[in-house]
């Protein structure tokens, strides 16, 4: 099984503590649905996933980390 990890929430806290609302807002998805993707409970769409590391100015995969369980 595979498992996609992110530093969204570290992200957030270093620019300017925004909240997941305000993240929300700027990608165009709910508070609900940024919680769950920093929790690893959803995975974004391709789309979402570069507008995330965009609001960041950050490559994807300074953002996203996948990898294969053993």
């Amino acid at each position: 099984m595979a498992t996609i990890r992110n530093e969204i929430r570290r992200l957030r806290f270093e620019h300017g503590e925004m909240t997941q609302q305000q993240l929300a807002e700027r990608i165009g998805v709910t508070r609900q649905t940024v919680n769950a993707i920093e929790q690893g409970k959803y995975s974004p769409s391709l789309e979402a996933a570069f507008r995330i590391a965009a609001v960041f100015g950050q490559p994807l995969e300074s953002v996203f980390h996948y990898s294969e369980d053993k």
